[in-house]
């Protein structure tokens, strides 16, 4: 046993020496994340903006901040729960589709209209995250987002060929948000909503005709050995978009060390809206070549078509209008500001 007196007399060297004899600071303020997302890891969002973000991260912390990436759904749950768990810290970050729960986003619902969206992910994305530090900080208050994201044009790929409205008529095809889905079924088709995770299973079992997706998440569900034919909207502004945020669970973001949260701040806003467009934009033409070297079909709608969706799809718009009112928020305004924000960023970008 040690004597009170040796104890007394050890107390200076105690105090003298804390990093031999004490956890180190560092150590304690360690803090490990856990991402959760839908698509397996080699989906193009996930390999060239979620991973490379969180090694970015890691990095930047001196590896203090240690993000443990889980893909395909593997904490549990759907995709539709996602945002949920950042909200109720089952994940400590999330990427996910607003879209996976209609009603529950109207202001970000601009972005998702028929006919807004640019071509563009980049352009979406900059205009979106401008449009989100003005509108959406109510929106978006249970979570601390990192970053918000619209992608780029997003195709029809079907089973059987496209150039008209009447192409459409009864085509089972999966929509992504509620905005998209009653596009569809202006235009003829008959939409079924459902997580992408979903589409593959749903196709072999013949539950849909084909899906409505961007060329970035074709590889990854393998849509081109399902399907025959792939149909653009041409030009801006496009048929749809859907739109994405990575977002935190609020307090552990709050919990961590000033220096830390830093570091998730400086990789957060425009520059990660930016990183999470490029994966779209870029994989765009290379995914598009791979289909074509495949031998499937790959066409566009003329002009004066897509002048006769525009028209057929207005409807959709007006409804959205009148539902923004029955909300008390003010549709008008945040439509104009939409489409002004991507004007702005499409000239810019010439």
């Amino acid at each position: 046993m040690i004597r009170r007196r040796n104890l007394l007399h050890a107390a200076p060297a105690l105090l003298a020496a804390p990093a031999l004899l004490r956890p180190s600071d560092a150590r304690a303020q360690e803090v490990t994340l856990r991402m959760h997302h839908f698509l397996p890891p080699v989906g193009n969002v996930p390999r060239y903006f979620l991973t490379p973000w969180a090694r970015k991260v890691e990095k930047e912390s001196d590896n203090r901040i240690k993000v443990q990436v889980f893909p395909s759904m593997q904490l549990g749950g759907a995709p539709p729960q996602l945002y949920d768990q950042a909200r109720d810290g089952v994940a400590d970050l999330i990427w996910t589709l607003p879209g996976y729960t209609p009603n529950r986003f109207p202001r970000m619902e601009a972005f998702e209209l028929p006919f807004v969206a640019d071509t563009r992910a980049s352009v979406n994305s900059r205009a979106l995250q401008a449009f989100a530090k003005q509108h959406l900080a109510e929106e978006l208050r249970e979570v601390h987002p990192i970053a918000v994201w619209a992608h780029d044009g997003g195709l029809i790929h079907a089973n059987r060929a496209v150039a008209t409205m009447e192409d459409l008529r009864g085509l089972k095809l999966r929509f992504p948000t509620r905005l998209a889905g009653e596009a569809l079924r202006a235009l003829g088709a008959a939409p079924i909503g459902m997580p992408v995770p979903q589409v593959p299973e749903a196709l072999s079992q013949r539950v849909l005709d084909g899906a409505v997706v961007p060329w970035e998440v074709v590889p990854s569900i393998k849509l081109q050995e399902m399907v025959r034919f792939h149909t653009a909207i041409p030009g801006t502004p496009t048929f749809y978009s859907a739109t994405n945020i990575l977002a935190m669970n609020k307090a552990k973001y709050e919990s961590m060390p000033a220096e830390l949260r830093k570091v998730i701040d400086d990789n957060s806003g425009m520059p990660a809206a930016l990183a999470a467009a490029a994966p779209y934009d870029d994989q765009a033409r290379v995914v598009e070549e791979m289909v074509r070297r495949r031998g499937n079909q790959i066409s566009a709608i003329s002009e004066a078509e897509k002048k006769r969706w525009m028209e057929a799809t207005q409807p959709v718009v007006d409804s959205w209008l009148n539902s923004m009112k029955e909300k008390n928020i003010d549709g008008a305004a945040l439509l104009a500001s939409a489409r002004a924000l991507i004007a702005q960023h499409a000239a810019a970008a010439g």
